[in-house]
């Protein structure tokens, strides 16, 4: 039996997300236990005259690979990959698993290889997309194993998930066409500003963001979505953070990491549990430990963890600050295989001040008179 939500997902990303016109080629990435998804979005591409296909993968295939691959086998890109990524004129990916946690136990080292191979489709898919020449958008199809990792039902998972996308509603491009202004307005606000400095419990931080261009991300690239972000300057982030949500790469959860740093880099690290992970990602290459974005989370219909960064990163109140690879269109320069988005809680107890004049507090921006920032605290780490 067909769930109307799904095919109305369908329609919001071939239609809103991707703005689909006809002739032109659609591809669509996807695992195979999210074919109902990929049907429907299969069926609303022709319905908009496109051409579309499918690359579905199985299971298992990337494990086989990371345990049995040899060093060469890892890091091979195929030529054919990158000339389907200059071809297709628009991208849908689906992500969903059956076992969030398959890669748990795989060689670190090993798959950082392998993610730092993979990234050049990445960075050219985004040098597209920044030149007006693709579009793409990442959505996720509710299984069993992200429900458990939410620790909720299927059930209650699925209506969460698509709640989270407005496609429970007949109009759902509606609400987002008014979320998309809502999050410009707040976008072209951030674009004067210098510096941020982000205070919190353990937190002390200060970002260059000046002459980065803020974007609103307003269901063009993920969907659901509610974020301003933009990539801040490579030599101007300075003190400590501490990331009280899990950090959660490729399966594999990190807590409670903190880190510190000094001339745009971090030179200290540590973490409760996954510390020799969150080391080798750090290792991954020169730019792993250069922030390649800041963002702040303002869907605050989204206001639970699930250990799903397309919705954790978007919870409202929070800030996400991404260790690695850089945004291109937001003028973000910064290279790397590694792209680690991190979830900081300021909902409770947090300040932002923009060139010294405090603009969020306790998770929403306030419109207050200047209130005058505290002095720098000093932290200690490891």
């Amino acid at each position: 039996m067909r769930d109307i939500r799904v095919s109305r997902l369908a329609g919001l990303i071939v239609e809103y997300s991707l703005a689909i016109q006809p002739r032109q080629i659609l591809r669509i990435d996807a695992p195979d236990v999210a074919a109902p998804l990929v049907l429907e979005l299969y069926r609303a591409a022709l319905a908009a005259g496109a051409f579309p296909y499918s690359t579905l993968s199985v299971d298992g295939l990337l494990e086989i690979l990371l345990e049995d691959g040899t060093d060469e086998q890892l890091t091979h890109v195929s030529a054919l990959q990158f000339h389907e990524i200059e071809t297709i004129d628009a991208l849908a990916t689906v992500w969903s698993e059956t076992n969030t946690r398959s890669l748990s136990r795989v060689d670190p080292d090993r798959h950082a290889r392998f993610l730092k191979a993979q990234r050049q489709l990445s960075n050219r898919r985004w040098e597209r997309i920044s030149a007006g020449e693709l579009t793409w958008c990442g959505m996720l199809y509710p299984t069993n194993g992200h429900a458990q990792d939410a620790d909720m039902s299927l059930g209650a998972y699925e209506d969460f998930v698509y709640s989270a996308c407005h496609v429970d509603e007949d109009d759902p491009a509606a609400h987002w066409r008014l979320v998309a202004a809502s999050l410009r307005n707040q976008a072209d606000e951030l674009e004067s500003v210098r510096e941020l400095r982000i205070v919190g419990p353990d937190t002390d931080l200060v970002v260059g963001v000046e002459g980065r261009k803020w974007i609103a991300a307003d269901g063009r690239y993920n969907m659901p979505d509610g974020e301003v972000f933009t990539s801040p300057s490579e030599t101007e982030t300075e003190g400590e953070i501490r990331y009280t949500f899990p950090a959660i790469y490729h399966g594999r959860e990190v807590e409670d990491i903190r880190l510190r740093f000094e001339g745009g880099r971090v030179v200290a690290a540590e973490a409760a549990r996954g510390n020799d992970y969150l080391q080798s990602l750090l290792d991954m290459d020169e730019g792993a430990r250069v922030l390649g974005e800041v963002a702040f989370g303002l869907n605050y219909e989204i206001d639970r963890f699930t250990r799903n960064i397309l919705f954790d990163e978007k919870i409202g109140g929070t800030m996400h600050l991404a260790l690695g690879s850089a945004f291109p269109q937001a003028g973000g320069s910064n290279t790397s295989g590694l792209h680690w988005d991190m979830i900081c809680d300021l909902r409770a107890d947090g300040e932002v001040y923009a060139d010294g004049e405090l603009i969020w507090r306790a998770g929403r921006f306030v419109r207050a008179p200047e209130a005058a920032a505290p002095e720098p605290v000093e932290a200690e780490l490891g």
